[in-house]
């Protein structure tokens, strides 16, 4: 499994770390370009989660029809081209243009479904632990990196490195990412449309989990900072920029020490519905630290319980969505969740930036309670992947029109042929009927 995942994890890790060592210094950057207002570099800093929303679905149903290789090729160049244009920007305005371009290339989708279509379902939480796992240090190392580099050699040096990094990304992606195998299904051109990505109640669940999910942690990210460097006749700490690693590094190390059990209570044991509710609860308790505690200490610990619940989420989120997922539209419902992601990006920072110019800490963090307690009830309804199961089954024995006819049955969710290798993979309900009842249906 390492061989497969490692090559896309350092595509997507790349990826993200091309986009994270700007984040740190592009707004200053862009208040100082020709033409800029506070709100032009906010739609720069902001700017690429809109575009990411908007072409996820695309990316994802183009890879579902052309291929996952040929689509991460389109989106990585698309990427490259707007890192040229940002780091040859001579004014705001351009600037925008290659974020915007940046965010269009809009791979993250792709790369998850492309996981889920080389390593089985059993094995895919920790696939996306491991995807999820290099992102996180790839976080890390951009936070040091960022005002060493920017500030040593400009600005556009990152934008320039970005592009390099994304060379590199394809380089991989054509010399060690394995070819996905060929998949055969019944389903039809009718049963493809977008549409159906929202007639299963499961994945719309977890499609609004996506929105919860990351329009909380840009309310984080965006308080954090602020309260930790604001003056104390603010309501903040009056801590210096350069000390902020000591809120980050702490939270960061709680956040991935969290993902392994996350993933294998969510997975191995099927608790993945459970995970949820508990990641949830953390969240709730961090924002209510964060939101009312009056020492840097109680204000870290909200920050530490927050990572815990925000990263227990990563090993399962487009695990589950893949597997909610029908065989053709792996690439196409992942899409929508990630589309739904970027836009909690965007309108969390928007619902954050007002609350706080307009109210005060405390009042954000009783709404993200309120925001955590629809949360709970939300996910509490859903059904737990846990409840499917697969089973894999050689075509030398099986026959192909028997496999095919088990799709009229109702505890029988799909059937597939892997025809790379030969095989083929029934999904059923558990709570419904046992693996050897389904193995007897084909004698």
């Amino acid at each position: 499994m390492f061989k497969q995942i490692l090559p896309l994890s350092s595509i997507i890790a790349l990826r993200f770390f091309g986009l994270f060592i700007v984040l740190p210094v592009l707004s200053i950057y862009a208040l100082e370009m020709p033409d800029s207002t506070p709100f032009l570099a906010g739609l720069v800093v902001g700017g690429y989660a809109l575009t990411q929303a908007i072409f996820q679905v695309p990316f994802g149903v183009l890879s579902d029809k052309i291929g996952r290789k040929k689509t991460l090729l389109f989106g990585l160049l698309i990427f490259i081209a707007g890192s040229v244009i940002c780091a040859m920007s001579d004014d705001i305005y351009m600037l925008m243009f290659g974020r915007f371009l940046q965010g269009a290339g809009a791979i993250g989708s792709v790369v998850s479904a492309m996981i889920a279509d080389l390593v089985k379902e059993e094995q895919r939480a920790h696939a996306m632990a491991i995807m999820g796992g290099t992102i996180a240090i790839s976080f890390a190392v951009a936070m040091i990196v960022a005002p060493i580099v920017g500030g040593n050699y400009g600005i556009d040096k990152l934008f320039w490195l970005t592009a390099i990094l994304s060379v590199m990304a394809i380089a991989i992606l054509f010399t060690k990412v394995p070819q996905p195998p060929k998949i055969v299904h019944s389903y039809s051109q009718e049963e493809s449309k977008m549409a159906d990505m929202f007639k299963d109640k499961s994945l719309t669940r977890m499609y609004v989990t996506f929105l919860f999910h990351s329009s909380i942690m840009t309310m984080a990210f965006f308080i954090i900072p602020v309260v930790m460097v604001d003056t104390l006749e603010n309501g903040g700490f009056g801590w210096d920029k350069t000390e902020l690693w000591k809120v980050y590094l702490p939270a960061m190390i709680f956040g991935l020490l969290a993902m392994g059990p996350a993933a294998v209570f969510g997975e191995k044991y099927g608790k993945g519905r459970e995970i949820f509710i508990i990641s949830i609860i953390s969240i709730l308790f961090g924002f209510l630290a964060m939101g009312f505690g009056d020492t840097p200490f109680i204000f870290i610990v909200g920050v530490i319980l927050f990572f815990i619940g925000f990263n227990m989420f990563e090993p399962l989120l487009q695990s589950f969505v893949s597997k909610f997922a029908k065989v053709h539209q792996k690439g196409a419902a992942l899409g929508v969740a990630n589309t739904f992601a970027y836009t909690g990006i965007f309108f969390g920072g928007i619902l954050a930036g007002y609350i706080m110019q307009h109210y005060d800490r405390a009042t954000l963090s009783l709404i993200v309670v309120a925001i955590s307690i629809l949360w709970i009830i939300w996910v509490a309804s859903m059904p737990n992947p846990a409840n499917r199961a697969n089973i894999y089954l050689s075509l030398d024995i099986f026959d192909r029109d028997k496999i095919t006819a088990l799709n009229s049955h109702k505890a029988i969710t799909e059937t597939y042929i892997n025809e790379t290798e030969h095989i083929a993979v029934i999904k059923y309900e558990k709570d419904m009927i046992d693996e050897d009842t389904v193995r007897g249906l084909l004698l």
